[in-house]
Order: structure tokens, then sequence, then C-alpha cells
């Protein structure tokens, strides 16, 4: 069946009589996000679409290696993906990024587009490293008896540098959640992280707003003023920050409202499109080369 405009408009609307009658439309609720369904109508009209460059990746991926281990600080196993560029492999000292993955996902698919082997192979490229990992669906921060946070500082982190890895510089790169726990990683540990590339990150301004989002995100009001990246901003202050939103994703105010913050030497992509798949395609490739310019030198 073709779903038009106009039917999508007319279904799932009852209850709303008395807010229509009181002046506002139902396109303009649906519009504002207030009844469900903006995200159908942004895709239905136009608004999601966005072109994506071209991927060129090395003719010879460099090697990639999956494990896991038993975190003490989410008291869990949890499974991790190294990936190397081209002509590089397990012993090389390398430069490294610490990708976060989105809320559902984990280390197998932390990119939207790509696995990290061909992350890290992107043609133009300086030699990096990339490393993914599960950290649950806590949006990177901490939890009673679950600190993904923890986890990265103090396991992940040192089982790279074992490996030759992230001993000099290391960047934080995420997409949603992830690009949240990205801004996160970097205002907590400035002194760690060298660079940082968010890609549409899950930003709320509120606790109480992001509770009724999101009722796991943070344990406590107190756990979201310790983790509000826009509070905190100030420790971002000479660190190169990259950060990506599409004008029609639903965490763009929370974005917005970051940037009028950000130091003035913060790269800011304020685009068309939403907080989909194409958007964040979109933006790999920029994110990765603003982090390679910035952690090879």
């Amino acid at each position: 069946m073709v779903m038009t405009r106009r039917r999508f408009l007319k279904l799932g609307l009852a209850g709303t009589g008395s807010v229509v009658a009181a002046g506002i439309g139902v396109e303009q609720l649906v519009s504002r996000g207030v009844l469900p369904g903006k995200h159908f109508l942004d895709v239905i009209t136009g608004a999601c679409s966005v072109s994506s460059p071209p991927l060129h990746f090395a003719p010879v991926l460099g090697p990639s290696r999956s494990g896991s281990f038993f975190s003490h600080a989410r008291n869990r196993r949890v499974g991790y993906t190294i990936a190397y560029p081209p002509g590089h492999e397990p012993g090389d000292r390398l430069p490294l990024i610490v990708m976060l993955h989105g809320f559902g996902g984990d280390h197998r698919n932390a990119l939207s587009s790509m696995t990290p082997a061909q992350a890290v192979g992107l043609r133009h490229l300086p030699p990096l490293a990339m490393v993914t990992v599960d950290g649950g669906g806590g949006y990177w921060n901490p939890h009673p008896g679950d600190d993904p946070l923890g986890m990265v500082i103090d396991e992940l982190i040192p089982l790279c540098r074992r490996q030759g890895l992230g001993r000099q510089r290391i960047g934080a790169m995420g997409i949603s959640m992830g690009g949240y726990g990205a801004l996160l990683f970097a205002e907590k540990y400035p002194q760690l992280f060298g660079a940082v590339a968010a890609i549409s990150p899950a930003i709320w301004t509120t606790y109480a707003e992001a509770h009724a989002a999101n009722a796991g995100a943070f344990a406590s009001a107190e756990a979201f003023a310790a983790a509000d990246v826009i509070a905190h901003v100030g420790a971002l202050a000479g660190k190169p920050v990259r950060v990506a939103s599409g004008n029609d994703d639903p965490f763009h105010p929370g974005v917005v409202a970051l940037t009028r913050v950000l130091p003035r030497s913060a790269t800011v992509d304020l685009s068309g499109g939403c907080h989909t798949g194409p958007f964040f395609v979109s933006q790999e490739p920029a994110s990765l080369a603003f982090l390679g310019e910035h952690l090879v030198q």
C-alpha cells in the first residue's frame, strides 16, 4: 500500500482532538515532534536526503583483530576490534582512534558505512589505528555496576598501549550516543585525548529531557550533571574539536546549545540531514580526516 503524506497524518491521531481544537494543526504537531512520526515526515518530505562522498579505500586493507576480555569496570565480558592501516601490522606504534558506537550497537557496528579496517584504509588518510569496544546502552557514563567510561580508560586503552597503539596520541570519535561519549571522554580526560570528532552527538540539555527520552541514559540527576558535556565544555579549550549535526536531527537543539559554548577554534558542520545513516555516512570521512590531521604530526 502506498503511504501518502495525507494518509500518514490521518493515522494514529486519536486523542488529539483537544489539542487540535486549541488551534494547533496536526501537521504542525508532527513536524514539531510533539506527535509521533516526525522522522517519517522528514523522510517523505526529503529533509533526510543527504549526498555522501564516494569512499575510496587502499587496494589492500590492513589487518583487523577481534577479541574479548573481562571488564572489571563493566562486570562482564566485552568484545573489541583493533584495525591497522594498510602497510602496518600488530606491534607497530601508531596513533589510535577510540571509536564509540551508538545506542543499541557494539564493537562490530560502531561505524555506519564501513568496518574499522576500511575506515583506517581510506585513501589519503595518514597511518592510524582504530579500536571499537562494547560499551552497552548507558551512554558511556558511569552507572552502578557498569562503568563503560572506566572500562575504556583503565582497561581498553592500556590493552592497546601494550600493543604499541596510542602511546603518544589518542583521538575520540563517535556517532549519536557515541558522539556524546567522545565529547565526554575528551572533557573528562583532556590530557589523554588529543582530538575529538562527534557525529550527530546525542545531547540533551536537562536531566528531565534525557530521562523522558531514555531512562537508562543516566543513573540520576547528579550523574547527568557530572556528565553534562555542555556544562563542562571548558575542558576542551585548546583542543581540536569537530562536531557535525543535521538540521532535522531530534538532538539538534542540544548540539546547537553545545556549539554556542565550544571554543572558537572548533570545527562545526550544521547542515541538512537527520539522525540517520545517510548523514552519518556523509560525515565519517571528514571526521576521520580531521582526526588524522591532528593526531599524526
